[in-house]
C-alpha cells in the first residue's frame, strides 16, 4: 500500500511539472489561446483526481473510517493530524475549483484560474506531498 500512495505522489508531482511545461508566462497569453487552457484545466483536473486518490490510499492504509465524499477525505485527514487545516482549506478551494470547471465550462474566469494554477497549485500541491510522505 505504501508503495501505491508512493506511485500516487510521483503522478501528482509528474501532473505539475506538465501543467508548468506549458503553463505561459503572462495571463493574457493564457487568456487567448484555447488549447493552451483547454490543456492546463484537464491538467489540473487530473492531479486533483490523483490527489484525492490518494486521500483515500492514505485512509485505507491507515485503516480510518471511509469518508461520505471526496471532500470528506481532506476533513478526515484533517482529523487525523495527516494535514494541517490551513493546507486542507486551499486543497478544498482547489477542489472546489475543479468542480467548476468541469461542470460549467462556459463560466470560468480564466484569469482566476491561471492564477491559481500558477501561483497557489504548485506551492500546495508540494505542501501535500511533503506532508503526506512526512506520515507514510
Amino acid at each position: 500500500m505504501k508503495s501505491r500512495i508512493g506511485e500516487k505522489l510521483k503522478q501528482i508531482q509528474e501532473g505539475i511539472e506538465e501543467l508548468e511545461s506549458f503553463l505561459p508566462e503572462s495571463p493574457e497569453e493564457y487568456m487567448k489561446d484555447p488549447k493552451i487552457r483547454a490543456a492546463c484545466e484537464r491538467a489540473f483536473e487530473k492531479v486533483m483526481e490523483a490527489v484525492i486518490d490518494t486521500n483515500l490510499l492514505v485512509i485505507k492504509f491507515k485503516r480510518m473510517e471511509m469518508p461520505n465524499d471526496d471532500s470528506s477525505t481532506f476533513t478526515l485527514l484533517e482529523k487525523h493530524k495527516f494535514l494541517p487545516s490551513n493546507l486542507v482549506k486551499k486543497l478544498l478551494d482547489a477542489k472546489g475549483m475543479r468542480n467548476f470547471i468541469v461542470h460549467q465550462y462556459d463560466k470560468i474566469d480564466d484569469e482566476l484560474v491561471y492564477e491559481a494554477l500558477t501561483e497557489s497549485l504548485p506551492k500546495d500541491i508540494g505542501e501535500f506531498i511533503r506532508e503526506i510522505k512526512k506520515k507514510i
